[in-house]
């Protein structure tokens, strides 16, 4: 520890609710997150756990979801004035804030790998004194950040599950993968293809809440696999009424692209979702618009019609930019794909469950899209074994709003679930 004051503010990792309540108070957007991956670094180090991360293990500096210059640099300035020291600054500045942390136990085994995403919402925290974090003193103290999906709650029952593992009585090697920018699902990609799961055997992702009932586990389904699109429309500007043939404006042809994509037939063979969740086009009434960037998602439970899908959006985007004598640059800024937990886990998780306070129910829907599918698919591909885990936490506030909270007895029993199933899976 580099200063007092982060000695004294250091929390138990054997204590899951003070861990979640430490980085609830701190939310940090994706790759933005050096607070937390500094505190996770921190803590592994103090348990005996062999670590690696920054950007010679990730390479994320031309990802075209990366928050701007002036974000990256407003969150070293944050972490510096909380304390965090240079070399962790150094190491997890410039969105370089994915990490991995590994233990080989006492016997050979499998490789086993837990995905631990790190980041929260650009949502502004409720604080009215129903809202249990408010009223308990943990609430955001980061200005339009706040961690309304429950990702606080899983770095704490990772770091619960990495104390009691560190006794290594466990077969074969655990890897944690301390994964950034999860939402808007971006964070995983650059993660497998720096090859952080090639040699995995298998490969755990829990989320709390999503509706599973109290006391609850269950494998999700319903993972849509998504893309999203940034579509960057430029056109000519010119006077609204003095020469308005001149001109071509970049803001109609966004407008057109928005209905049309809303406009994209459904499947009969997939549920499917289309959004455009963002439209910027700064100007004024009396110009012509000559640049407009437009934010839209796509989602589908099939890999088959969500790649149909997304070609089906990009010709929309490349008509309506048409029709209008303007130009337009789509990026993918994330994407997801869509996965199954193999019944071997589910097998070991019915058993194991009760013991931690646990009862497996029949798999829920998810209906969202989370990256750690591309962990998945890159396993079991490779012939290891996959599960994704939702685990009952309270029914607040939802997800993705700012009364969004977490019921804090189950972080234990999570991480005890998790720490028990790695000890089983000695032969997976």
């Amino acid at each position: 520890m580099s200063t007092h004051l982060r000695a004294e503010a250091r929390p138990d990792p054997l204590d899951a609710t003070a861990v979640r309540r430490h980085l609830h108070r701190r939310p940090e957007i994706g790759f933005l997150e050096i607070e937390t991956a500094d505190l996770a670094w921190d803590l592994l180090s103090d348990l005996g756990w062999r670590l690696r991360g920054g950007g010679d293990l990730v390479d994320v500096h031309d990802h075209p979801g990366l928050p701007s210059r002036d974000e990256l640099d407003a969150a070293v300035q944050r972490a510096v004035a909380r304390g965090v020291p240079e070399s962790s600054v150094r190491r997890f500045r410039d969105g370089n804030t994915a990490f991995v942390a590994e233990l080989r136990g006492v016997r050979p085994g499998p490789l086993i790998a837990l995905r631990v995403d790190m980041d929260a919402l650009p949502i502004q925290e409720s604080g009215v004194g129903s809202h249990h974090p408010a009223a308990q003193g943990f609430g955001s103290e980061i200005d339009g950040a706040m961690h309304a999906c429950g990702h606080d709650g899983h770095v704490a029952i990772a770091l619960r599950a990495a104390a009691l593992l560190s006794d290594r009585r466990f077969a074969g090697t655990v890897r944690l993968l301390f994964q950034p920018a999860e939402e808007g699902v971006r964070g995983a990609a650059p993660m497998v293809a720096a090859g952080l799961v090639d040699d995995v055997d298998v490969l755990l992702a829990v989320h709390l809440g999503f509706g599973t009932p109290d006391g609850c586990v269950a494998a999700a389904t319903e993972l849509y696999g998504t893309s999203k699109l940034r579509a960057e429309f430029t056109g000519v500007a010119a006077h609204a009424s003095g020469a308005p043939e001149q001109g071509r404006s970049a803001l109609v042809a966004a407008a057109s692209a928005v209905l049309g994509l809303h406009g994209l037939p459904r499947y009969a063979t997939a549920t499917t979702r289309v959004n455009v969740g963002a439209l910027h086009a700064p100007g004024a009434a009396n110009i012509v618009n000559a640049h407009a960037v437009l934010d839209a998602e796509v989602r589908a439970d099939a890999a088959a019609e969500h790649d149909d899908l997304e070609r089906r959006a990009r010709a929309v985007l490349h008509g309506a930019a048409a029709m209008h004598g303007v130009t337009v640059d789509i990026t993918r800024t994330g994407w997801a794909t869509s996965a199954t937990t193999d019944g071997a886990i589910l097998a070991r998780v019915e058993t194991l469950a009760p013991s931690c306070g646990l009862r497996l129910l029949p798999p829920l829907p998810l209906r969202a899209s989370d990256d750690a599918t591309l962990f998945m698919r890159h396993v079991q591909e490779r012939g290891g074994l996959a599960g994704y885990l939702l685990v009952g936490a309270g029914t607040y506030g939802p997800h993705h709003s700012p009364t969004f909270d977490l019921d804090e007895t189950v972080l234990t029993p999570a991480a005890d679930l998790l720490a028990t199933l790695i000890r089983s899976l000695e032969d997976p």
